[in-house]
């Protein structure tokens, strides 16, 4: 005799664990805008160069260009190789072959456009235009700048010296003439030993931007 069993059926219960709400993810602050930064106001340098009376700038020569008022025109420009230099609001201006006076009259007369009686002030910050070179058995030949003073024997000592199989009684500084047409250039005999010793010191001559020293 088969039974047949009814299975009453229980009113449905969940088994599973009921989900947990989820927080909401708290809002993420609005990012800070930051503000740019100021750029300081150009300064006089503290050491400042004095130029020879000879000096007139040169392509690498660093200047400083001031105004009194006029804060946000001043500038540090380096002498660009085409002669030019760059300041804001003005733009190129060319200074090779001026003098800083000249120069100062210029960026006055181009500064007159935009602000009225510009006070303009040109520092030498460092002069790098005037070079003399030197070459042969020196531990460092080439080109140095002489700034506003320099002699054959402060060359030699920035050029590393001499070697020990250069002819140090046969030294030769050779000095352009100029511009005039078949002007030759010029010769200067130096002895190191002689200078080593205190002798002949009038030999040790102040340089000239383009002289070449030659230590054979």
């Amino acid at each position: 005799m088969c039974v047949l069993a009814v299975a009453l059926a229980a009113p449905a219960r969940s088994t599973g664990a009921q989900s947990k709400p989820v927080p909401a993810s708290p809002q993420q602050p609005a990012a800070r805008q930051q503000k740019p930064e100021a750029v300081p106001p150009v300064q006089a340098p503290a050491v400042q160069v004095q130029p020879p009376p000879d000096y007139v700038i040169g392509a690498d020569d660093v200047l400083v260009i001031m105004f009194r008022r006029e804060k946000d025109m001043s500038a540090e420009v380096v002498v660009r190789p085409d002669g030019k230099i760059t300041l804001p609001l003005l733009n190129d201006l060319v200074a090779v072959g001026l003098t800083p006076d000249q120069l100062r009259a210029r960026v006055t007369d181009e500064a007159r456009r935009l602000v009225e009686e510009p006070s303009v002030t040109v520092i030498v910050k460092a002069i790098n235009s005037r070079k003399v070179f030197i070459t042969g058995e020196v531990g460092k030949p080439g080109a140095y700048p002489i700034g506003d003073r320099m002699t054959v024997m402060q060359l030699i000592s920035m050029a590393g010296g001499v070697s020990e199989y250069a002819k140090k009684k046969d030294i030769v500084i050779i000095r352009e003439a100029g511009t005039r047409p078949g002007a030759k250039p010029l010769t200067f005999k130096f002895n190191y030993e002689d200078i080593q010793k205190l002798k002949n010191l009038g030999s040790n001559i102040d340089l000239r931007p383009g002289d070449t020293v030659i230590v054979p």
